[in-house]
């Protein structure tokens, strides 16, 4: 079992404005359950005692039990001895990242299966390995070939990098880790795309960061989507955050692209603020139709200071979400402080995938290719599947990425996300995107999946939802118009 404690303080402020009509007890019980469903509560993680919950949040002990008892009947807590309460999700294995069970459909991993020709290089890249074998295999910058290979894709892109630019990582999700615990203390101020990535505003607040969010608007009918510019703009120049998160390029969940003028906008108003941005680029060259051409973010950097733009890269959306690598690009200095800072925590990237990754860029063109036209067929799949099945719901137009940002025409994502569980497909609720229980209008559906899961998909996304509309569940005060 995990050994993560939630605290009754913890536990408080993550469940908000909990309180609505009706028995608290089940007011209470219904937030800890859609915390525990949209991922903000961890499976396996482990209740206050019900008598510090109840003097925390003001109830008695006999309210607190009884919404325990609520989340144990409905299958969300779990009695341990020796361990208390813990959170768990019905139907699924315990661990936080087990896998789904068989013949379940988990949507919830946003990935193309992995390209086809990557165990032919991985034979090959074995063949290069017997001339590292004398070294340590440590190493926190990174094998130099791949660093050259990854600082010529840069410069293939419009953006000239030097190699001494480049640090190798475990992935882009510990490259986020590791650059929020350099370049955040407790307390700082940090800007934030919402909805945005979950795991890169977990990273930034478990460094101390206190997120201010700046929202980005999927293109729907009636709606001016993209970034509220004057409320970015106005983030950097009244907040002064020490650092920004920005995915610029098909942003995720909403598929939206920032144009040219406006990175050169918002990156010249951090240049100002001293604010450094991290343009997260996993997704950045999953082009489908994009019209124009776009240079990585960090191209746009105010000339007086290009050390504030440094940009994330990974293979795991491109090529395979198992091959654990990826990259920080930034100036020099900074990639010296993280690779010192690294070593506290791990000790290098395999030697084996980063082989096999220096391989793999020299082909990207070709496998960006073979990408594409996955997913433009992905896409104008579940586009005309829910234009068939959901006509009152709004589906956005994208031009890249693997996502659609659907909306929903009423507040009941996480009740949907439960009744799809129970149709065999898992589906992150949209408030999982969120920093502030938001977004109970949205949900987010990946469209990088066949044509034979998405048709699986729309099927149970059908039943759920008919078993929704006749059986709703009750409404606590939580599922709030909110978007």
């Amino acid at each position: 079992m995990s050994s993560n404690q939630l605290t009754a303080r913890a536990l408080e402020a993550l469940l908000g404005e909990w309180r609505a009509t009706g028995p608290a007890y089940r007011a209470l019980a219904d937030r800890i359950r859609l915390l525990t469903l949209d991922g903000r509560i961890p499976g396996e993680s482990r209740l206050p005692a019900e008598r510090d919950l109840g003097a925390r949040l003001g109830l008695s002990r006999t309210t607190v039990t009884a919404a325990y008892r609520e989340l144990r009947a409905a299958g969300f807590l779990v009695s341990v001895q020796g361990s208390g309460s813990m959170t768990r999700l019905p139907g699924v294995p315990t661990g936080a990242d087990a896998p789904a069970a068989p013949g379940v459909l988990d949507l919830g991993q946003a990935v193309l299966p992995a390209w086809p020709g990557l165990a032919d290089v991985a034979v090959l890249a074995a063949a290069d390995l017997p001339r590292h074998l004398q070294d340590s295999g440590f190493d926190p910058l990174g094998l130099p070939e791949l660093r050259r290979a990854v600082a010529d894709r840069y410069r293939q892109r419009g953006l000239p990098t030097d190699p001494d630019q480049i640090m190798v990582t475990i992935g882009a999700q510990h490259a986020i880790a590791l650059l929020a615990r350099v370049l955040v203390s407790r307390g700082d101020r940090v800007l934030i795309e919402t909805p945005t990535y979950p795991h890169a505003y977990e990273a930034l607040r478990a460094a101390g960061g206190r997120l201010m969010p700046v929202s980005v608007t999927a293109a729907l009918p009636g709606v001016e989507a993209g970034w509220d510019e004057s409320a970015l703009l106005q983030t950097l120049e009244r907040s002064n955050p020490v650092l920004g998160y920005l995915m610029p390029d098909f942003q995720n969940p909403t598929g939206q692209t920032m144009p040219m003028e406006q990175r050169e906008r918002v990156l010249a108003a951090a240049a100002r603020q001293g604010t450094m941005l991290i343009s997260d680029e996993t997704i950045g060259e999953l082009d489908i139709d994009r019209a124009g051409e776009f240079a990585p973010f960090a191209a746009s950097a105010d000339a007086a200071r290009p050390d504030l733009a440094v940009s994330v890269g990974s293979v795991g959306k491109t090529v395979w979400g198992g091959l654990r690598v990826g990259w920080i690009r930034a100036d020099p200095a900074l990639i010296r402080k993280l690779a010192a800072a690294r070593l506290a925590n791990d000790l290098g990237t395999p030697v084996l995938e980063q082989l096999i990754v220096a391989r793999l860029l020299r082909q990207l063109p070709e496998i960006l290719q073979t990408r594409r036209t996955l997913l433009r067929e992905g896409r104008d799949r579940l586009v005309a599947g829910l234009a068939e099945r959901f006509p009152h719901w709004q589906v956005p137009t994208v031009d890249g990425g693997i996502t659609l940002w659907v909306n929903l025409g009423r507040p009941v994502s996480s009740q949907l996300a439960l009744s799809a569980r129970a149709q065999g497909l898992l589906l992150p609720a949209g408030p999982r995107f969120g920093i502030d229980g938001a977004f109970e209008r949205f949900l987010r559906i990946p469209f990088c999946y066949g044509p034979a899961e998405m048709p699986r998909a729309l099927d149970a996304l059908a039943l759920a939802w008919d078993s929704l509309l006749r059986h709703p569940l009750p409404d606590t005060g939580y599922l709030a118009d909110v978007v």
